[in-house]
């Protein structure tokens, strides 16, 4: 390095900051005492200080940063064949000095920084007896600045100090004198460094129930702690993107005696393990973006008794099996699961779909872009398939599932695949039915649909379409003469489909209440003559429809 450049205290590798900085006037090299592993910003990056001293041949103190976006970065944290630190990326570290850095403010600072006027501010701008609840403005006339300020501050319910560089809980009990009130308390994207600092906060608010500190890269214990009481009210607690793992959410979970919901997305989660008399009272799990890959690892959180909603959106997991229940039979895992979100992921056989029947409670399931979806072009014949398979669901992606249609999609399901159960031993006189074990695994509800619709005869079966039900699509134009407002549209539907399934499809197409449909249709080669389409039972081609012709839905 030059002689001009070890002056001027430029390291190669050194972070570029603006000379406007953050650092404290007139104390350029100041470091706090903890630096090592304290989260900071420089200029609108953040970061985390992996080492503080000297790096020769310089004169001074300098700053090893590894930062959250690696192309900030300019090399691992070694400079001149010397390692000062470690990154996870090869080029995520610099050199920064100390004045570039800003290691944040309190709880308190921020908070009032957000919600409270600034005495010189206002004078500059003209106002007086101003206070700000995040963007609204309310005027006192004639207040006790400090007087009134500390009681609006005291009534504050929900505070937001997210993107303000919180980095620590300042003068003990301050909080709890100024704040008193406070409920949730979102925290994200700040300078929070270790679980304690987010303790020392919490602890100071009596009545918590929501915590949001996602988006803070912070270190969580490693080992059992003594549990704190700060978090004995919390319900919900997010923390998406602070790298926290499994094993770290259950050294900490004793604390949350009452948590109901707990957002974990885009950390570090690979691998669980089995919850022990801790997260029991829990309602909602989000793992969504951890990538868990094997199935498996969710027979680890079964057992949580109240669990109602859990969220694996993009979690690499490729297939769901409950094996301590059988064909038709109900698991004892997830007892309380209602609603599963599955999308996303690599799921490529139907089983897993029958697998998700055992479920004694599940009343919801989104479970878009999976490979086994791939399977079916026509996405009403996919939608049909996954409502037949799933006896108790109500809604499918997004969309509810009303009885009509539900009732189509098990007659149809019934009749499509009633010469494989033929083929594999089915019979309609009870004593001489006996499916084969390889046609129960793959349609396990089909012996429940029997008994509820009755076998299927065997004149429903002729000339069945097999599965991909690629036979002739027919260009419809849907019709409501009793609505003018609602617009014709036009749809392509498999001649071989049910009125039943019509109707179901109309029902969401048109977003009609559960009225009675009455469908019939006109053809230009009728001339004005309408036909019934009265049997719900019967196919398109039942009734000759053809491509171009109309039908009209009443209600």
């Amino acid at each position: 390095m030059g002689v001009a450049a070890a002056a001027a205290g430029v390291v190669p590798g050194a972070m570029p900051a603006s000379s406007s900085g953050f650092g404290r006037p007139g104390m350029a090299a100041w470091v706090p005492s903890d630096a090592l592993g304290r989260r900071l910003l420089c200029g609108t990056e953040y970061g985390t200080v992996r080492y503080v001293g000297s790096v020769p041949p310089t004169a001074g103190i300098w700053l090893g940063v590894e930062w959250d976006d690696p192309q900030r970065g300019k090399h691992d944290g070694t400079y001149e064949g010397t390692q000062y630190f470690k990154c996870r990326h090869p080029k995520g570290g610099s050199f920064i000095r100390p004045n570039k850095a800003n290691f944040g403010v309190d709880f308190l600072t921020a908070v009032k920084d957000r919600y409270t006027v600034n005495d010189e501010r206002d004078v500059q701008h003209g106002t007086e007896n101003t206070l700000v609840f995040g963007k609204k403005t309310v005027e006192f006339v004639g207040m006790d600045s400090v007087a009134e300020q500390q009681s609006q501050l005291n009534q504050l319910v929900d505070i937001s100090v997210r993107e303000c560089a919180v980095s620590h809980a300042g003068q003990k009990e301050e909080i709890s004198r100024t704040c008193a009130n406070i409920r949730h308390i979102n925290l994200s994207k700040n300078l929070l460094s270790s679980w304690e600092t987010v303790t020392a906060i919490a602890s100071q608010v009596q009545n918590l129930e929501t915590l949001n500190i996602s988006e803070n890269k912070m270190k969580f214990p490693s080992t059992s702690t003594s549990v704190s009481g700060a978090f004995s009210k919390l319900r919900i607690l997010a923390l998406n993107q602070t790298d926290i793992t499994w094993a770290e959410v259950l050294l900490c979970a004793p604390g949350w005696p009452a948590l109901e919901e707990l957002y974990l997305t885009s950390n570090n989660i690979t691998v669980l393990e089995r919850p022990d008399n801790v997260l029991q009272t829990l309602k909602l799990l989000d793992l969504s973006d951890n990538q868990l890959l094997d199935g498996n690892q969710l027979h680890l959180i079964a057992h949580l008794p109240r669990l109602e909603q859990l969220i694996l959106r993009n979690t690499g997991i490729s297939s769901i099996h409950f094996p301590d229940a059988g064909f038709g039979c109900k698991t004892k895992m997830f007892p309380s699961l209602k609603r599963l979100a599955i999308n996303d992921n690599k799921i490529s056989q139907w089983s897993s779909i029958n697998e998700l029947d055992k479920l004694p409670s599940l009343r919801s399931l989104q479970c878009h872009n999976n490979p086994f979806m791939d399977t079916e072009k026509n996405p009403e014949t996919l939608r049909q398939l996954i409502i037949a398979k799933i006896g108790q669901l109500e809604v499918l992606n997004k969309s509810e599932i009303l009885p009509a249609e539900r009732k189509g999609a098990e007659l149809d399901y019934r009749k499509i695949f009633g010469n494989d159960w033929l083929a594999a031993g089915g019979n309609w006189n009870p004593e001489k039915n006996k499916p084969s074990e390889e046609f129960l695994a793959a349609h396990p509800r089909y012996p429940s649909l029997c008994l509820k619709y009755g076998a299927p005869e065997e004149g429903e079966l002729k000339g069945r379409q097999p599965l991909t039900l690629k036979n002739q699509l027919l260009t419809l134009t849907i019709k409501c003469p009793e609505n003018p407002e609602q617009k014709p549209v036009e749809k392509k539907l498999p001649e071989s489909m049910t009125i039943q399934r019509v109707k179901g499809l109309l029902y969401r197409l048109l977003k009609i209440p559960g009225s009675e449909l009455k469908l019939s249709y006109e053809s230009s080669k009728l001339e004005g003559k309408e036909v019934e389409l009265d049997n719900d039972l019967k196919p398109l081609q039942f009734y000759s429809i053809e491509n171009g012709d109309c039908v009209l839905v009443r209600w």
